[in-house]
């Protein structure tokens, strides 16, 4: 009899692959409504993000934002339409320049804020119209609504990826807070009772990778059939 595949076992809930929501600090995004000037009155680490973070407060509301490189304690933060085009202000994409460094930018006018918001990360504002046009992180290019709003400047923690683990037990730390696994064994490499890809004198599946998306968990690895796109009316 066949063991539980990992997909399997993380289906099933249990800590070993839940994200410690206790350790979380809240959710980055803008509320609905802002405008004005507010004040950095906090920086620290999020366990479970790439990014420091920065608690703003506005009058008597006070909400987080992710840091932008070169943000500190005590800055002032403006926020809405008008606002000048500087460092942590949130503006609305169709009233920032062309060529400015942009992250977090919402998907739809007033959703707190969706896109580019890993460590070291920025999109580039292109064009502006009808649509405005960014260059993603990614380097591709997407539109978004002139009146979804985003922080101008690159997010901090640049340098992050280029200190090394060194160390397994280290790896298996930082990738805890995140609820995601440290090491990754293929399923070429594990015994046939492990994994349905397991076993043989090859180092290939044998067979035909590819299943059903129907497919029960035990067997649902490798290529999955797409979902159907559904027609835009």
């Amino acid at each position: 009899m066949g063991k539980r595949i990992i997909p399997q076992r993380r289906g099933r809930g249990s800590s070993t692959y839940k994200s410690p929501s206790h350790r979380h600090k809240g959710v980055p995004k803008y509320p609905r409504g802002l405008k004005g000037e507010g004040k950095v009155v906090d920086l620290f680490h999020a366990p479970g993000r790439s990014v420091p973070m920065a608690k703003v407060r506005y009058e008597e509301e006070a909400f987080l934002i992710i840091a932008v490189e070169g943000l500190r304690v005590g800055q002032s933060v403006q926020a809405g339409s008008g606002s000048p085009v500087d460092l942590g202000n949130i503006m609305p994409v169709g009233e920032i320049p062309e060529g400015t460094l942009i992250h977090n930018v919402e998907a739809n006018p007033g959703d707190g804020g969706k896109f580019i918001k890993a460590a070291g990360t920025a999109g580039t504002i292109i064009s502006r119209g009808k649509e405005v046009m960014i260059e993603m992180p990614s380097g591709t290019f997407k539109p978004f609504n002139p009146r979804c709003r985003a922080t101008v400047g690159i997010i901090a923690a640049t340098g992050r990826a280029e200190k090394p683990f060194a160390k397994a037990g280290k790896k298996f730390h930082g990738y805890r807070s995140k609820a995601k696994r440290h090491f990754k064994v293929k399923g070429i490499a594990m015994n046939p009772v492990n994994h349905p890809h397991g076993g043989g004198n090859h180092p290939h599946v044998g067979t035909q990778s590819s299943v059903s998306r129907h497919a029960p968990p035990g067997r649902k690895v490798g290529r999955l059939a797409p979902k159907k796109k559904s027609r835009r009316k």
